[in-house]
C-alpha cells in the first residue's frame, strides 16, 4: 500500500470519512456543527482571524473524532472482549475529542460576544 498515486491516497482517506460518517453519529453531528460555524461565519463576515480560528477548532475536532473512530475499530478487531486496558485507551480518545470540543465551543463563545459587543 505504500507509495500510492496521490488520488489513490486521496480516495482511501474520503473512504474513512465517508465511513466514519456512516458509523458514528457523533461525526455526522460534528459534522453539522461545523456546518453551522461556516454558515455564522458566511453570515457575520468576521475578520479573517475570526475564520482561521473556528475553522482550526472545527477541522481538529472532526479530525480527533476520526482517530478516535478509527482506534476504536482496530481496537475492538484486535481484542474484542473488555479489558480494562483498552478501557483506557479508548476512554482516553474519547476524552480528547471532548477536550477539543470543549475548545471550540469556548472559541465560538468568544466570538459571539464580540459579535454581539460591536
Amino acid at each position: 500500500m505504500k507509495n500510492q498515486p496521490f488520488f489513490k491516497r486521496m480516495g482511501f482517506a474520503l473512504a474513512g470519512i465517508t465511513a466514519a460518517f456512516r458509523v458514528e453519529s457523533s461525526f455526522r453531528l460534528q459534522c453539522l456543527a461545523a456546518l453551522a460555524v461556516l454558515v455564522v461565519l458566511a453570515w457575520n463576515r468576521p475578520a479573517m482571524v475570526w475564520w482561521a480560528l473556528l475553522l482550526l477548532n472545527c477541522g481538529m475536532v472532526l479530525a480527533a473524532e476520526l482517530f478516535n473512530t478509527a482506534l476504536e475499530h482496530f481496537i475492538d478487531h484486535l481484542h474484542p472482549s473488555l479489558h480494562p486496558s483498552i478501557k483506557i485507551a479508548k476512554d482516553c480518545a474519547a476524552g480528547a475529542v471532548l477536550v477539543l470540543s470543549l475548545s471550540a465551543v469556548c472559541v465560538f463563545v468568544a466570538f459571539l460576544v464580540e459579535t454581539i459587543a460591536n
